[in-house]
């Protein structure tokens, strides 16, 4: 059964199912639409599938089948290519796709993108009369992209935030810093957080175990420019040296690039560099730590989008010790779901690890499951297909 026969285009250049943390975005959002009733096709930007492959994991009154239309150029691409593909072409392929479809979708709901793919997109919409829904998770700073303030991605970027998102029929925003922006614009807003399938990720409650380290972290993400590696690092160091007996697990950078971040310095023996893990092995790698650390300077662009390690970490049962950005506040509370820093300083870091090393197992295990509880209510796909759905059906033309 669907929902009045509707269904609906979920599309844009990025990876699907896996691949990069927008993956994520989208996978958690289109089985939210499944279970409103929903029939979703992803439509991303690899290079296949070249058919619409159904995702068995989804259950329920509607379906997620996904297709790649090649709007990301292929890695052996030479610049002109490229350029071509990101100035003139971008989004084109998804027009085509769209205009091909036997019956049209009810909405298109588009991740990502910028201005020269919705230039595309927006013009399909408009001529076809279908609502337009952009699903919108950062406001970039000039820093995060190559180029900077008059590179053409950050203007590109800006474009896409500050016209045509605005002009879209509705907004799915991940934080409620960019609900109330969008709202003030006049936007019809819905804010759906990073959603994951908490109900059926299986949780071992053991912690970092014993015989090892008094205190275990992980960091496990894609710094970039937002995540503070370094502080992290500096500040385990500093307990290290004041005799604690902790240990930073890092996965993502790998050790070359974890030490280019400490430029050309080794790490401390107590940081254990580990590289890329596959998605699947990440669950185990959280459960594992006694807290996931999150430090985040609080700038326009973190107060705008939303850590979705912050949610895969409560939804693997590890608390979280991190400085408040975003909406974190609102999901992790001093001494029940991890532990506040004061700041995003090496200092305040390390006085929030103090008390960390002072906490009873009992106290540890209460954490660990309220992490997971708090998860299950706010980060579970479930919890949003309703609201979605109900979102969609206000969303007409």
């Amino acid at each position: 059964m669907t929902r009045r026969g509707a269904w609906v285009a979920q599309v844009g250049p990025f990876l699907f199912p896996w691949g990069q943390p927008g993956s994520r975005r989208v996978y958690g959002v289109a089985r939210s639409l499944a279970a409103a009733g929903y029939d979703v096709v992803v439509a991303s930007g690899e290079d296949g599938p070249a058919t619409p492959t159904r995702l068995d994991e989804v259950d329920g009154p509607g379906s997620v089948r996904y297709l790649g239309l090649g709007e990301i150029p292929s890695a052996g691409a030479g610049r002109l290519t490229r350029s071509v593909q990101w100035f003139l072409r971008w989004g084109q392929r998804t027009a085509h796709w769209l205009d091909a479809q036997p019956t049209l979708p009810s909405h298109v709901v588009v991740a990502g993108g910028d201005a020269p793919y919705m230039v595309h997109l927006r013009r399909w919409c408009r001529r076809n009369r279908i609502p337009l829904i952009a699903d919108v998770v950062d406001w970039y700073s000039p820093q995060q992209l190559r180029g900077g303030v008059l590179g053409p991605p950050h203007l590109s970027a800006q474009a896409a935030l500050r016209y045509y998102y605005p002009r879209c029929d509705g907004i799915i925003a991940v934080s409620s810093f960019l609900e109330r922006h969008y709202r003030s614009r006049g936007s019809r807003v819905l804010r759906v957080p990073p959603t994951l399938d908490v109900q059926n990720l299986t949780v071992h409650p053991t912690g970092a175990g014993t015989g090892g380290p008094d205190l275990t972290l992980v960091y496990a993400g894609t710094p970039g420019r937002k995540d503070l590696i370094i502080e992290m690092i500096r500040a385990v160091d500093r307990l290290d040296r004041e005799g604690a007996r902790i240990e930073l697990r890092i996965y993502g950078p790998s050790p070359q690039q974890v030490r280019a971040l400490l430029g050309g310095e080794p790490p401390p023996g107590i940081v254990r560099s580990l590289g890329r893990l596959p998605q699947q092995d990440i669950p185990r790698a959280l459960q594992e730590a006694d807290f996931s650390v999150l430090l985040r300077r609080p700038e326009r662009a973190n107060q705008a989008g939303f850590p979705t390690k912050f949610c895969e970490s409560l939804a693997n049962g590890t608390p979280v010790i991190a400085n408040l950005t975003s909406d974190l506040g609102g999901y992790l509370v001093d001494g029940r779901e991890g532990l506040v820093c004061a700041d995003h300083s090496v200092a305040g870091l390390g006085e929030t690890l103090r008390t960390a090393l002072r906490l009873t197992t009992a106290q540890r295990r209460q954490m660990r499951e309220a992490a997971r509880r708090r998860a299950l209510d706010s980060f579970d796909f479930r919890a949003y297909a309703e609201p979605l759905g109900t979102f969609l059906d206000t969303v007409r033309l």
